[in-house]
């Protein structure tokens, strides 16, 4: 495990920035805690005790205090073994700090690898670019690279009659580029296009590209291209992530922060907040009067105003902002290891297919261990039905059934 992110409380590591899994994001501002449909007698007592835990937050604190003065304390079983064991045990820890040089070493190296071959990415970002806005056309070859791959899908026949059936384009209003491109990517990528307002969108229209570029330090930057537009006068709005100068444990690179730029909103065009009005009554002459208020509110571009790292002892508050770091950190992972370099499969939707196939594989083993529990269920119901048989005969009916303790959910 690497270094938590510098807070008062420790904390998931968040990925380094060569080895983000390819899986969904675990991160969703949606996420929800699993639910339980039943709970058995036997866990009744479980049950007391989280409502006691829940009720006496200071409760919790306090046992958190406790053990986290535990942990790291020796048991004294070390301390206790013969000098010459001691000192094979200091001779293991000599190594495993060469090993971990190496870890650090391997890290670097992978970093370095990914600078290069993003040297050799980079031309075709710009010829994307390029396309997208209308600056450029794709070639024959481009053209025709593409439509092979299409055709691994689709049979000559159709494909024939699709092509006979596509309308012609209007040479009174040709479209220019593509329009709305980088905004229908990023509807398509989940974790995005939940951050995404029905008031974004005009904005978002206008965005012309987002690329990625590695910083001096540690860290990257995610560059995202405007058009000029009725909402800001900035033409790139840029965000960098950046990690500590010393690698964790195993030579991971641990993520530190995050710096958003300012974003230079025209008058009465700000998206992250809501004007609203309130009446306001004067205490001497009973007078009212309507204030506008301007309200925080949800958008995408709060992207760029991202969280700080808690500075308070307050508990309670540097969950909250642990939750929303790690949120941040992971909405950039997807930019950079996601949307960026798959963007056309995103603007098609078929970027899709590899998100859900996983969700898929999960749903099937979920759904196997399902079965597998209602076979038990039923196993045990006929077992108890036995018993409930047996158990009438004696009692003759004379002593009422004992039902099953259920506490449901409301």
């Amino acid at each position: 495990m690497s270094e938590p992110i510098r807070s008062k409380k420790p904390e998931v590591t968040a990925p380094t920035p060569q080895n983000t899994p390819a899986n969904n994001a675990p991160i969703s501002s949606h996420a929800q805690q699993p639910g339980i449909a039943s709970i058995k007698e036997e866990d009744l007592d479980r049950v007391a005790a989280a409502s006691l835990f829940a009720q006496n937050p200071k409760l919790v604190s306090m046992i958190q205090g406790k053990l986290g003065s535990i942990i790291g304390r020796s048991s004294g079983y070390i301390e206790s073994l013969p000098a010459s064991v001691r000192r094979r045990v200091a001779g293991l820890k000599g190594i495993q700090t060469e090993h971990a040089k190496l870890e650090a070493a391997f890290q670097e190296e992978v970093l370095e690898l990914e600078k290069k071959y993003f040297a050799k990415y980079t031309p075709l970002y710009q010829r994307r670019a390029a396309i997208v806005v209308g600056k450029a056309e794709p070639t024959d070859a481009e053209v025709e690279a593409g439509k092979r791959d299409e055709e691994d899908e689709e049979d000559d026949e159709k494909k024939e009659n699709e092509e006979k059936q596509l309308p012609v384009e209007s040479e009174e209003t040709p479209a220019s580029g593509i329009p709305e491109f980088w905004l229908s990517s990023m509807k398509n990528q989940i974790s995005l296009a939940e951050l995404i307002t029905d008031r974004d969108e005009g904005a978002l229209k206008e965005l012309t590209d987002i690329r990625m570029e590695y910083l001096d330090r540690p860290g990257f930057r995610l560059i995202f291209e405007f058009a000029e537009n009725e909402f800001f006068t900035n033409k790139t709005i840029a965000k960098s992530y950046y990690y500590q100068e010393e690698n964790g444990y195993g030579g991971d690179f641990i993520y530190d922060h995050a710096e958003g730029e300012k974003i230079d909103w025209k008058e009465g065009k700000d998206l992250t907040v809501r004007i609203e009005s309130k009446k306001q009554r004067n205490k001497t002459t009973k007078q009212t009067r309507v204030v506008k208020v301007t309200v925080p509110t949800e958008s995408f571009f709060n992207f760029f105003s991202p969280p700080k790292p808690p500075q308070e002892d307050d508990d309670d508050v540097a969950s909250d902002i642990e939750e929303r770091l790690e949120l941040d950190y992971q909405l950039g992972e997807d930019i950079k290891e996601k949307l960026i370099p798959r963007a056309i499969d995103w603007f098609t939707g078929e970027a899709l297919q590899y998100e859900e196939l996983d969700d898929t594989f999960e749903g099937e083993f979920e759904d196997d261990d399902e079965d597998d529990d209602e076979d038990d269920d039923d196993e045990e119901d006929e077992r108890r039905g036995d018993d409930d048989e047996d158990s009438d005969e004696e009692d003759d009916g004379s002593k009422p059934k004992k039902e099953a303790t259920e506490c449901k959910q409301s």
